[in-house]
């Protein structure tokens, strides 16, 4: 029989399990695969469901199998970075053929952690730089290949390794991750050997920009009113997630506008899921706009992008490309100034596609321009600024300035943006700054550790007596990109 499974296939008896609320969790269903042939279960499933005494969890576990969530427990806490080596390999995982809704992968890989089982895509640059700091050069390979492999077969790097995400992408880090393999062995020759991978890449998130007009959008390219091209988050979709059926049905009751699920799934390519950054009134998730949004993060990943194409086509005599390349990574800088540079606030925020101005939200991602030394001396001394004053807390660097409920909101600080902030108060001189970061992030992370022997997937930054909370599951350990990022700064 065929091992892969499409969510649509079941769909009757998905909607009816996910209604129900038979496992705690939307994501259990999500993971299951089928025992026997997907046409067999839907008519067993259509001939029992109305029999008197039908137990729809007995029928579900009698025809499919399941891989819970793992824990970590040990008997005894070892120092964190030992717990971290373990860890690696505790959470390397194979999928070389499909299986349910995971996807097949050539090579192995890391997972998250807790209930994430699959291969997520941004999460693994992060955990590509505590690979780094182990020596596991082999495994930063494994991932690059994973993720060319999967533009080469699905044009792009979906959200994680399941069939349901083959509708968005995440971050595109796949040229960071490049960046970070070059570092790391000294040879330039990966460039060359991932171009092609690099232009396909390229080609799924500027799909469609030839045939817009001013101030219209397409997938995920977006033409403002003056003609210039820029980018936003999006999904093919726009159905409940998977994932989160439930949640999503229920929110989408007193939603306003069509596109409410698509919204919600263009913030999951974020890797957003949740903030009041993607809400029209910065308060409740019923308002979310995420597509009248172009973002400064993605745009400048793209520009990175573009400059790295520009780079590995010159490694390789493609005069013409190479320009190209380089006259749309020029282009681009020109553009980050133009529409994401809020001179009121100085700082960088989103743009409003439909407004034409910047969106209200002060977040993190601000940090980007400065990471990626996009950022003027000037405005990287105001955004220097804006940081320490704002988003530095005890417990590390939060995400926005809102509290909202959201786990991407106040008081929540993620690993990513403790790497982002460190890298990018660097580049400009802010070591100080630099360090606070770095000490005030790992001491909350040792401290929860010495507390529980877990590492989180994102921790209070303001409580350190507490762990951390918001979002649509409990906090989970492991964590691929928490471990990551500790080593990379506790190197550094």
């Amino acid at each position: 029989m065929n091992n892969s499974l499409y969510i649509h296939e079941i769909q009757s008896l998905f909607d009816n399990v996910q209604r129900s609320q038979i496992f705690e969790d939307q994501k259990t269903m999500t993971d299951a695969f089928p025992l026997f042939p997907v046409s067999e279960i839907n008519e067993k499933y259509e001939n029992e469901k109305h029999e008197a005494g039908f137990d729809l969890k007995k029928f579900v576990l009698s025809n499919f199998d399941f891989i819970g969530k793992k824990s970590f427990e040990r008997t005894e806490i070892l120092p964190i970075k030992e717990h971290i080596e373990k860890l690696w390999d505790e959470l390397t995982r194979t999928a070389y053929e499909e299986k349910g809704t995971l996807l097949k992968l050539p090579k192995p890989y890391i997972v998250p952690g807790g209930r994430f089982n699959e291969f997520f895509y941004w999460d693994s640059y992060f955990i590509m730089l505590g690979l780094q700091v182990s020596g596991r050069v082999d495994m930063m390979k494994n991932i690059v290949e994973n993720c060319s492999y999967l533009i080469q077969n699905a044009g792009f790097v979906p959200n994680a390794s399941r069939t349901h995400f083959l509708s968005r992408s995440q971050p595109p880090y796949f040229s960071l991750m490049l960046d970070l393999v070059a570092e790391t062995t000294g040879d330039e020759k990966i460039y060359v050997k991932y171009h092609n991978t690099l232009e396909k890449e390229y080609q799924f998130w500027m799909n469609g920009e030839d045939t817009l007009e001013n101030d219209s959008s397409i997938k995920r390219v977006a033409k403002t009113k003056d003609g210039d091209i820029l980018n936003r988050y999006y999904d093919a979709e726009n159905v409940p997630r998977p994932e989160s059926y439930l949640i999503d049905i229920e929110d989408g009751e007193n939603a306003s506008g069509d596109q409410f699920y698509r919204n919600i799934r263009s913030a999951c390519e974020s890797g957003w899921d949740f903030s009041s950054r993607w809400f029209a009134d910065g308060e409740t998730i019923q308002t979310i706009e995420t597509l009248n949004i172009a973002e400064v993060d993605v745009n400048c990943l793209l520009w990175h992008l573009e400059k790295t194409l520009a780079k590995s086509s010159a490694l390789q005599n493609l005069t013409e490309k190479e320009h190209y390349f380089f006259k749309r990574a020029a282009d681009r800088r020109q553009m980050i100034d133009n529409y994401f540079w809020d001179e009121n606030t100085k700082t960088y925020k989103d743009y409003h596609l439909k407004k034409h101005k910047n969106t209200a939200s002060e977040h993190i991602a601000a940090l980007y321009p400065l990471f990626l030394g996009l950022a003027s001396e000037e405005q990287a001394k105001a955004v220097i600024k804006t940081i320490a004053e704002k988003f530095l807390y005890k417990g590390g660097l939060v995400t926005t300035t809102k509290e909202s409920g959201q786990q991407w909101d106040l008081p929540n600080a993620w690993a990513p943006y403790q790497w982002l902030g460190f890298a990018a108060m660097k580049n400009y001189g802010a070591s100080e700054l630099a360090e606070q970061i770095k000490n005030n992030w790992c001491s909350n992370v040792e401290r929860v550790y010495s507390n529980t022997g877990k590492l989180m997937e994102k921790y209070n930054a303001l409580d350190t007596k507490t762990i951390a909370g918001g979002g649509e599951y409990p906090n989970q350990d492991g964590f691929g990109w928490t471990n990551g990022v500790y080593l990379k700064l506790k190197q550094n």
